[in-house]
């Protein structure tokens, strides 16, 4: 038996040899060597696909709909000091598997691949089964599933539904199913004076005074109150900075950074132009830099998230909650092209030291995953 035989009949073996790559964004470390490798044996048609430095796969057996596409991340974030273990050792203790990535994601997506084995080995499915991998999820995300994904639109490659394995589960497997997320926008505000002396403050123009009143004024009033799947937009100060040596010298230039968690009542460009119409009023010598990594983006819960949540509840026994919470994903982007939604393991461990998931925990995603293809692809 070859080792990329062994990978395939459960999906411990493919997780360790998967956490054994020190996938540090943007570093491959050969991860999507070994998950091409396994594709590959189990008869899928596998694409390198590289953007920049960034190293990405896309995989599919089968030509015809339905087209249900399996989303992932083979980069993690680095490890940090203080592990009990190897954070790139994917040993077992107790029963229970150790490494970076464990969780967030690579213990998914051997869930996933050893549930399209079983489902492949039983020959009762029908349609068509992808994978898009990136290795750029944890980083800019500038050259992984968005690059990934106009490939595949130029090659007629998008699929029907898509779920993304994103450890979405707070303690249970089974409790949630992501069908959204909120948008997010980050600031970067530098007000300008006129330095001087304090104890001349009428020779010169306190930028700070300024900024903080700005601050308090784009703090003091909720954004919204919600919509009917997403909680209330958030806008939080990040930093506030003038790098004043002095204590007795009114600065030239005072800074902030901000960060907008926004619903779906809002567009980024939208509240871009608030934020720098809020600052004119307090600061006419003030700029706004504005990054948006994110639209809100909200799959409705229709037929496909019903048969979702039910192929869940018919594998764990547990009626999945369907949120809108969190961070951002590779979701908002793939929202673009098709409905998608968002399930993997409990994220309890994720980014953190001894980042960790229970074998049994693998063995019941795989058995979701296998629900799942069932009712899609069965």
């Amino acid at each position: 038996m070859s080792e990329a035989d062994s990978l395939l009949l459960a999906p411990l073996p493919l997780a360790q040899a998967l956490i054994r790559c020190a996938s540090i964004t943007p570093a491959d470390a050969g991860a999507q060597d070994v998950l091409a490798e396994v594709l590959s044996e189990l008869g899928f048609r596998v694409a390198p696909l590289r953007f920049g430095e960034v190293r990405n796969l896309y995989a599919r057996i089968g030509e015809t709909a339905p087209h249900f596409c399996f989303a992932g991340h083979t980069d993690v974030v680095p490890p940090g000091s203080g592990w009990r273990f190897d954070p790139f050792g994917a040993e077992v203790a107790g029963e229970i598997l150790y490494g970076r990535g464990a969780c967030d994601m690579k213990g998914a997506i051997a869930s996933f691949v050893a549930a399209a084995a079983a489902h492949l080995a039983a020959g009762e499915g029908r349609g068509s089964i992808s994978l898009l991998i990136t290795g750029d999820e944890e980083g800019a995300a500038l050259d992984g599933t968005v690059k990934v994904l106009d490939w595949m639109e130029q090659k007629g490659e998008i699929p029907d539904f898509c779920l993304v394995g994103e450890p979405t589960n707070p303690a249970r497997l089974g409790e949630v199913v992501k069908i959204g997320r909120r948008g997010s926008l980050n600031a970067a505000i530098t007000v300008h004076g006129i330095q001087g002396h304090v104890a001349y403050p009428e020779r010169a123009d306190n930028p700070v005074h300024r900024l903080v009143a700005a601050l308090a004024a784009l703090t003091s009033v909720p954004l919204d109150a919600g919509s009917a799947w997403f909680a209330p937009s958030g806008l939080e100060v990040t930093s506030i900075d003038v790098g004043n040596p002095a204590s007795n010298v009114i600065p030239a230039t005072a800074r902030a950074a901000l960060n907008i968690r926004f619903n779906d009542l809002h567009r980024g460009a939208d509240l871009a132009s608030w934020l720098r119409r809020a600052m004119a009023r307090y600061a006419e010598q003030s700029e706004v830099v504005v990054t948006i990594s994110g639209e809100a983006f909200l799959t409705q819960p229709g037929p496909e998230v019903k048969k979702l949540a039910a192929a869940i509840e018919a594998a764990s026994g547990i009626a999945p909650r369907l949120d809108t919470g969190g961070g951002t994903s590779d979701a908002r982007f793939i929202a673009r092209y098709c409905p998608v939604a968002e399930f993997g393991l409990v994220g309890a461990s994720m980014h953190q030291v001894d980042e960790h998931v229970p074998v049994s925990e693998l063995a019941a995603l795989t058995r979701i995953y296998r629900s799942v293809l069932g009712a899609f692809v069965g």
